[in-house]
């Protein structure tokens, strides 16, 4: 590993503690030759799942994808960076403890979109579109008369 602001290699860690429930591993790390320090976040890369997707193709999970879409669906909404890690955590952890080596993409995406749902109903919708292929007005005013009933 390399120091994000000088690039050498020399380093010492700090300070280790468990993060996300046992499940990630928090390092605290200082350079030697620059002197600034920075954190690193360690995760078993055991999940070895692939994910096939609509057209077939396979492809290796990715907590980086989910990430991006969820960014983008939570843009300007009152969603923490630390909610949305949760959010894939907690999908992650499922998925783990599932087992199986291949999931369909519709699955992962049912999981995100369910907790979303919870998290911020606007985020949802803003997810919605894209994930769901919305087309038309009717498919929004649809998918918001169903939120609005979840909500009474």
């Amino acid at each position: 590993m390399l120091c994000p602001f000088c690039k050498s290699s020399s380093l010492s860690v700090v300070d280790t503690r468990e993060a996300e429930g046992g499940e990630t591993t928090r390092r605290r790390r200082s350079c030697e030759d620059c002197g600034r320090r920075f954190t690193t976040y360690e995760r078993p890369e055991g999940i070895d799942l692939k994910v096939i997707k609509k057209s077939g193709e396979t492809e290796r999970f990715s907590r980086e994808k989910i990430k991006r879409g969820l960014v983008k669906a939570t843009w300007k909404r009152p969603v923490s960076m630390s909610d949305i890690e949760e959010l894939i955590n907690e999908v992650e952890s499922l998925l783990r403890r599932r087992g199986a080596k291949e999931i369909k993409s519709w699955e992962i995406g049912n999981l995100v979109i369910n907790r979303l749902r919870k998290l911020d109903p606007l985020s949802y919708l803003l997810f919605a579109t894209v994930y769901r292929d919305f087309d038309s007005l009717a498919d929004f005013r649809e998918e918001i008369e169903k939120l609005e009933k979840s909500e009474k």
